[in-house]
């Protein structure tokens, strides 16, 4: 692949347990484009958040690289990797993290604040399907509509990655369907490359690319060459 905007060489990530080792990634190599929607599949202890959490430079490698947009971000001390976080990676996850005492809103302009080239707020809220509940607490929205909340907050920094991490995995089936939408949503209109693992077989359907783990390896790096409409997913 030609200048992927996601390279993984050797990877890997020892944990020590008492006198056991846990090998939860083991020398995991695989490309992403820029502009893909990717699913990483795989089952619980199979490596996958591992993963995510080091290309999203929330963890560091035992050994191997990562780099992203050319940057070999695995070779990054405390403050480059900060600056890496809050300025090119949107995060969403499984239980939203939003801030109790903060409207809809308010949550978002956190990530704004922190940002160099954020997205216009409102814009953003109806483009989540919010616009009419941007003043309303996260006590006072569904589960769906929390997601959603967080998936604004994550691209209104306007990252060139948005990383997930079973985001619909507390959600219902048909609100699932929705974020699913949503999600490809932002990979199409914002142009952002999206990540989303998951251990859910169907959801690898919609994706681009799909990348298959087990055991800390990766056991298959595909592209699907017909991508299926998230709302033709079952599960």
């Amino acid at each position: 692949m030609e200048n992927p905007i996601i390279r993984a060489e050797g990877l890997s990530k020892d944990y020590r347990m008492g006198e056991v080792t846990v090998h939860a990634l083991v020398n995991a190599g695989f490309e992403i484009g820029a502009g893909e929607f990717v699913v990483i599949l795989g089952p619980s202890g199979s490596g996958k958040s591992t993963l995510l959490n080091i290309i999203g430079g929330m963890d560091s490698p035992s050994g191997g690289s990562c780099f992203v947009d050319g940057m070999e971000i695995t070779a990054f001390d405390d403050k480059r990797l900060t600056e890496y976080r809050r300025y090119g990676v949107g995060f969403v996850f499984q239980f939203y993290n939003l801030m109790a005492n903060l409207t809809a809103r308010e949550n978002v302009e956190l990530a704004v604040e922190i940002s160099r080239d954020p997205l216009d707020i409102g814009e953003i809220l109806r483009n989540v399907g919010l616009g009419e509940r941007a003043d309303h607490f996260p006590s006072q929205l569904s589960g769906g509509e929390q997601q959603r909340v967080s998936i604004a907050r994550a691209i209104a920094k306007n990252p060139r990655l948005l990383l997930c991490d079973e985001p619909t995995g507390a959600l219902d089936f048909q609100t699932g369907v929705t974020i699913l939408e949503l999600l490809k949503k932002v990979n199409r209109e914002f142009a952002m490359t999206v990540v989303v693992i998951t251990h859910n077989a169907d959801i690898a359907a919609m994706g681009d690319r799909v990348i298959r783990m087990r055991s800390g390896e990766v056991i298959e790096n595909r592209v699907n060459a017909a991508p299926a409409d998230p709302r033709d997913i079952r599960w």
